[in-house]
């Protein structure tokens, strides 16, 4: 992309920061904790007709409790592949039925699994952070390029960087604090 001002820059620099900590909080928002959350059916696909489709565009999903969601399809057929994609799933459930609904008992989580899940969140969080670099690295290389084409002074170009720097800082922060708080509600018991 080709800027012509220091403002162009940052402003790509912190609208792509931004996307990368909504997209922390969405990665954040599909790890499971100790409670029931449609949140973790998110990621399963269902074969509708011939079309993987996300489990919420082919039924109703509810949780009426902490430790239990329910599903109900649309289309009563559609009960034994929603419980296939379920049990194929690498989410450990073990859905039932009753011809209508499907109920998803989710168990509480041992210790060690809580372990696994918070070093599957350090994971997330490291390459949300490495994003977040790269963005900086790209951001430093325009306002260099900027400078090489004589478009800012080389003082300009200093205040640019350390603005930069301070976006990605900041965001960093943010990214941390996402994966702070899920670390504790996952270590929850």
């Amino acid at each position: 992309m080709q800027f012509e001002s220091v403002k162009q820059v940052t402003d790509n620099a912190k609208s792509r920061m931004e996307k990368v900590v909504s997209d922390m909080q969405h990665a954040a928002s599909l790890i499971r904790t100790g409670r029931a959350s449609i949140n973790l059916l998110e990621p399963i696909r269902v074969d509708y007709y011939g079309t993987p489709s996300p489990l919420n565009q082919v039924a109703t999903l509810h949780v009426p409790e902490p430790t239990m969601i329910t599903i109900q399809p649309w289309d009563a057929s559609m009960i034994r592949p929603i419980e296939k994609a379920i049990m194929e799933s690498d989410l450990g459930f073990n859905p039932s039925n009753d011809g209508k609904l499907i109920r998803v008992p989710v168990p509480a989580l041992t210790e060690e699994r809580r372990k696994d899940l918070v070093k599957q969140l350090h994971v997330t969080t490291e390459e949300h952070r490495v994003a977040v670099r790269n963005i900086r690295r790209d951001s430093n290389e325009a306002l260099k390029k900027l400078t090489a084409e004589k478009l800012i002074g080389e003082d300009e170009e200093k205040r640019a960087l350390d603005e930069v720097q301070k976006l990605t800082d900041g965001t960093i922060g943010k990214v941390d604090s996402v994966s702070k708080a899920k670390e504790k509600e996952v270590m929850e018991v």
